[in-house]
């Protein structure tokens, strides 16, 4: 469920927008998801371009690249059982970009048939989804996913957790210190709200970054 951009409309940062309310802990700054500027700066980071990774044990990392293109688009997490889905999103500097985008997730999701409710997690609002599985084998199967995001200064994080960590307990613990952990390189050029911060491969090739095509 990896999207190339986030809805949403062209322009400066701050052109033709719906003013809502950046969505983030309270503790954001503290706790993360980080800006670049809150992080650590000696501190170890897998460097994928829009966002930088804190390598840990058993942590397999994927890139999501765009047939055609080669573009990556997205990456993901293969954690403790369960896997993290990330995308950094260029925004504005004053107001967020959840409210509008987990509505439009809401609205794709009904319309492949699934169901959704949005609970209050320990990042803000986020939607729970039941969606269908494609699978000749599996008829009427189904699967759950938590769609999760964040304002940023200037950008938007969204995560998408699949496997254990969907449903609750120790796991979901885990992938949500992951996300906690991910450091945002929104960069100094102009860019559309909405639109996806360039992602690379790391410099080392490393880290299992063995590309996946989406």
């Amino acid at each position: 469920m990896s999207d190339t951009s986030a809805p949403g409309s062209s322009g400066s940062d701050d052109d033709h927008l719906v003013e809502q309310p950046k969505s983030a802990p309270v503790n954001r700054a503290e706790a993360g998801p980080l800006d670049e500027n809150e992080a650590n700066a000696v501190r170890p980071y897998v460097d994928l371009g829009g966002v930088k990774i804190v390598p840990r044990p058993d942590l397999h990392l994927r890139l999501e690249v765009e047939e055609g293109t080669n573009r990556v688009v997205a990456v993901g997490l293969d954690y403790s059982g369960s896997t993290l889905q990330v995308q950094p999103f260029a925004a504005p500097r004053s107001s967020g970009l959840w409210h509008e985008i987990r509505q439009q997730i809401v609205d794709q999701i009904h319309k492949q048939g699934g169901t959704t409710r949005i609970v209050n997690g320990p990042f803000g609002p986020e939607v729970v989804a039941e969606v269908p599985v494609v699978a000749p084998e599996q008829p009427g199967s189904t699967r759950i996913a938590r769609f999760i995001g964040v304002d940023g200064p200037r950008w938007f994080l969204r995560g998408v957790i699949a496997g254990e960590a969907a449903v609750a307990g120790e796991a979901a613990t885990r992938i949500e210190d992951l996300f906690r952990s991910i450091v945002v390189v929104r960069g100094t050029s102009p860019m559309p709200p909405r639109d996806l911060i360039p992602l690379h491969m790391p410099a080392t090739g490393g880290a299992d970054a063995s590309p996946t095509a989406v």
